[in-house]
């Protein structure tokens, strides 16, 4: 029982990669380029002026950060953006934690893959109106991340704690991701993705908060028809006529209004008969999945459990993580409970609260 399995040793086999004098990955490598200089930022950001429209935020100019920092040999602005982000704990976390099943299991989407979702939606569209794809990658990738365990119950929870209350999009720009440096364009699509927000100062946040709804309008619906909880039968009219019932025609459809209705009038928008199928879409999710009684007593242990969180680090700062003890003390309790994962939160309210592991959301379908 002490010997490796044989697929263990062959992975090791492998550890000092192949050939001399240039390595390979392979013992069977060929593939070859002829010898040059490499693409360093500079001219990789010329060629922008080429694929970009004017209106698009390219790289050269921007990239301006609350400390400044000098620029990267290879990578633009928004490429390291986008790696920092990709590279966080933050953005780890996001694998447990709410998108339409609280505590999701098996194969329910997760914040996490909503967030890569919504990254395909919004580079498909910048691709196809002209805009910069590896902003729309980094604003897409990050969105989600002030998001707090279950959901958006978090926000209803931290409200009572937060001057002006909590919001998702600028607590993570501003306080989740505020050590990772990012870019002032960047920051200002991950705040303001949502619909409620002022408008995004750049086309590609406006790109990121059409692919945001676009996805979890699409996608929410697929993971409730495979939890069983609403039939594709029972979807609106207009939703089947304009858009179909399948996640591909849904997907393909919205995207590609976006994308023929910026290019014919300049606006970033839908057309209205495209525009109402989503709106519907959007409706029947709200009636249907957010709403039904189950979600919303989901939602109301969630808000119960993070609330009773918050006052037990309060009353207990000991207890916190060293790096959230700070002179704010709420804040940084706020900080440390949003960061935890949907698995972890339950669990402390077990363990630290007493709380009756019946009363804590389950999840639905298999795996739950």
């Amino acid at each position: 029982m002490d010997t490796p399995l044989p697929r263990t040793r062959l992975w090791a086999s492998t550890m000092q990669g192949h050939g001399r004098g240039v390595i390979t990955a392979h013992a069977t490598s060929s593939a070859r380029t002829s010898a040059r200089e490499p693409r360093r930022r500079d001219q990789r950001e010329a060629l922008e002026h080429l694929t970009l429209v004017p209106e698009a935020s390219h790289a050269v100019g921007a990239g301006t950060r609350e400390r400044p920092e000098e620029p990267d040999e290879f990578r633009t602005c928004f490429e390291r953006d986008r790696d920092r982000i990709v590279h966080s704990a933050a953005f780890r976390r996001l694998a447990g934690k709410t998108q339409v099943v609280v505590y999701p299991t098996d194969h329910q989407r997760t914040r996490l893959t909503h967030a890569v979702e919504v990254a395909q939606a919004g580079v498909a569209m910048a691709r196809g109106i002209g805009a910069n794809v590896t902003l729309v990658d980094a604003i897409a990738l990050g969105h989600d991340c002030g998001h707090g365990p279950g959901g958006h119950a978090s926000e209803d929870a931290f409200d009572q704690f937060i001057e002006g209350g909590y919001d998702h999009g600028p607590w993570g720009a501003d306080v989740v991701l505020r050590p990772l440096n990012l870019t002032v364009e960047t920051l200002d699509g991950i705040r303001n993705h949502s619909w409620s927000r002022p408008a995004p100062a750049t086309l590609e946040g406006e790109i990121v908060s059409w692919a945001d709804r676009i996805a979890y309008c699409a996608h929410d619906l697929e993971d409730a028809v495979s939890a069983g909880i609403v039939g594709l039968d029972e979807l609106p009219e207009v939703v089947r006529e304009v858009a179909g019932v399948t996640r591909t025609r849904q997907l393909a459809t919205f995207i590609t209004a976006v994308i023929d209705t910026t290019a014919r009038t300049g606006v970033v928008g839908m057309d209205p008969t495209t525009a109402e199928a989503l709106g519907e879409l959007r409706r029947f999710n709200y009636e249907r999945i957010y709403t039904r009684p189950e979600s919303v007593a989901q939602s109301h242990t969630v808000v119960r459990v993070l609330t009773d969180l918050v006052e037990y680090y309060l009353a207990a700062p000991a207890a916190l993580p060293a790096e959230y003890r700070s002179d704010d003390l709420l804040r940084g309790v706020v900080t440390y409970v949003g960061g935890m994962t949907d698995r972890f939160a339950f669990e402390q309210a077990r363990h630290l609260l007493g709380w009756d592991p019946k009363r804590l959301p389950r999840g639905i379908g298999r795996g739950a």
